[in-house]
């Protein structure tokens, strides 16, 4: 049976309801990367990682054989520097315990998945956890593939057992939901600075004129 995807303010991500796995982002994965540019994948699964500390969304971190596939990149393990990532053999996260163990105890349903590679450490826990109850969100962009059509194809099959797509900077958006939220709308800007591409180069441009603007009394 197809999930019937929840639309309405129901279906937005909530920070209270989310939770976060990240998927094997290590170096043996990264060199046979070709559906995207390898640093823009790094930038954007960073920028998700740093997302999540912000408004304290759960974020569990795996990786694969990392003896013979390396440690989780730098970039991402110093977002959580305290944080052991669990090593599986499982090819597939969801049929792990200890990643699925700390997922149920959250009493989470929002469950957020990026990974390496889309078409299968992504795709198998994504159509596993949709059967199970999990509202899933998949962040294409901080994804990759062997190759485009790898991805795009893993992005269809799980759209069709009814995965939202969706990227990272709208996972911020959606966690945010209102500007006037002046406590994690002030860090989730440092965030979009350090990773928002022209986003980033935009809020700076925009901050050097309110500096520069007179004070009003």
């Amino acid at each position: 049976m197809q999930k019937i995807i929840k639309t309405g303010l129901e279906g937005l991500l909530r920070p209270e309801d989310s939770i976060v796995v990240l998927i094997d982002h290590q170096p043996y994965q990264f060199t046979n990367i070709n559906s995207h540019e390898p640093t823009i994948i790094i930038n954007n699964v960073v920028g998700l990682a740093k997302t999540a500390k912000v408004y304290n969304v759960p974020t569990i971190l795996t990786t694969v054989i990392e003896e013979r596939g390396g440690n989780i990149i730098k970039g991402l393990q110093d977002v959580f520097p305290d944080q052991k990532p669990i090593n599986r053999t499982l090819i597939n996260t969801w049929q792990d315990p200890n990643v699925t163990n700390k997922v149920k105890a959250s009493g989470r349903k929002q469950l957020i998945l990026a990974g390496l590679f889309t078409e299968i450490c992504v795709v198998m826990p994504a159509i596993q956890a949709i059967g199970e109850g999990y509202d899933v969100f998949v962040v294409t962009d901080a994804c990759g593939a062997v190759t485009t059509e790898a991805h795009d194809m893993a992005i269809r099959r799980m759209i069709q057992a009814g995965v939202v797509p969706i990227n990272w900077m709208a996972v911020a958006g959606e966690w945010q939901r209102d500007w006037a939220r002046l406590d994690t709308a002030n860090a989730l800007g440092g965030v979009i600075l350090e990773h928002g591409g022209a986003s980033g180069v935009a809020l700076a441009w925009e901050l050097q004129l309110l500096a520069t603007q007179p004070a009003t009394h």
